[in-house]
Order: structure tokens, then C-alpha cells, then sequence
């Protein structure tokens, strides 16, 4: 079954120069599964599986919440973890803090909730997932990691993604949404 959920776009030049990135990456961090360059995103609301009306609603409430609102400057700052710090289950590029994301991610979630969504309730943490589930032999150690190179985007979309775990990369969009 499909599961789905609204994002933030990754603009195509930014996640090909990310491509790049993650493949330096790969050769210093050995996590069991790399996302692939084309699925990276921002998620602002997880739906979860869901009927057609359910979606139908939400997408004209995201679409009625988000009318209107500007398309805003992010940046790529640096790398971390989440879960624990010498074996990480997921990697991760983080990003600029930034009241615009933070408002637009609010507007979708209040959204999703008035379609009917149970949404999880975890303080937002916006960030690009690169890995997850470390397998290296040593602990983790993210320290010395440079690699990085920082990015600049315009933020000018929100995307309702549908999730296909048999296919790479595995998120189709379904609906589009321009800021």
C-alpha cells in the first residue's frame, strides 16, 4: 500500500550537486541504505496511507493554506544524526533556520489536520535525509566531516509525494503546488 506525504521540493540542480556530495560521502560513512539524490525533500506533514477523498481534501486545503505565500531563500548548513550518536539511524543535511519554512510548514500541517490527518506530534526538525542505519565496524564519528559543500536554493514548491518502496528513486508526485 501507497503511503503519502506533503514536502518541500528540493530543486533538480540543487540535488544533482547533492548527488555529488553523497557519493564523497558514501566513501567515508558506511550506512546500509543511501537515499537516492532525486527523493530528497523536506517533509512538512506524513500522511500515511489514505483515501482518495481524504487526499482530494487535503490538497484544497494545502492549496487554500499556502495561496499567496512567497517563495523564500534556504541553505544546505552541515550534517547530523538522529537516534543514537555512535550508531545513527538516520544522516542527514541540515538546514538554515528559517521562520518562513517553519510558517509554511505550519500552514500545510494545520491543513492535513482539518482534512482529518492524525499527524505525529514531533517538534519540527526540517533537514534532507542522506542515510540511514550505520553498519561501519567503529562508532560513528561525524566530527572530522567537511565534506559538505553548502547550498542556496529557492524554495518555491510543496509537493504531495506517493511512495513506491519496490522502485528507486521511490516518490512520485501527485500534486504540485507553486509558492
Amino acid at each position: 500500500m501507497s503511503h503519502y506525504f506533503f514536502a518541500a521540493a528540493i530543486p533538480d540542480e540543487i540535488k544533482a550537486a547533492m548527488k555529488d556530495n553523497m557519493e564523497e560521502l558514501k566513501q567515508q560513512f558506511p550506512f546500509r541504505r543511501w537515499v537516492h539524490h532525486e527523493d530528497l525533500h523536506i517533509t512538512l506533514a506524513f500522511l500515511g496511507a489514505a483515501p482518495e477523498e481524504k487526499l482530494d481534501m487535503a490538497c484544497r486545503l494545502v492549496g487554500e493554506a499556502i495561496h499567496g505565500y512567497a517563495p523564500f531563500e534556504m541553505e544546505i548548513t552541515g550534517l547530523g544524526t538522529f537516534g543514537r550518536k555512535e550508531q545513527p539511524r538516520v544522516f542527514w543535511a541540515g538546514l538554515n533556520k528559517s521562520e518562513e519554512l517553519n510558517n509554511l510548514r505550519a500552514r500545510v500541517f494545520q491543513a492535513c489536520e482539518k482534512a482529518g490527518f492524525q499527524l505525529e506530534t514531533r517538534p519540527f526538525a526540517p533537514h534532507l535525509t542522506l542515510a540511514r542505519n550505520w553498519q561501519g565496524e567503529e562508532p560513528f564519528d561525524g566530527s572530522s566531516n567537511d565534506m559538505l559543500k553548502l547550498r542556496r536554493f529557492l524554495l518555491d514548491e510543496v509537493v504531495l509525494y506517493r511512495t513506491n518502496m519496490d522502485r528507486v528513486p521511490k516518490y512520485d508526485p501527485v500534486k504540485q503546488f507553486r509558492l
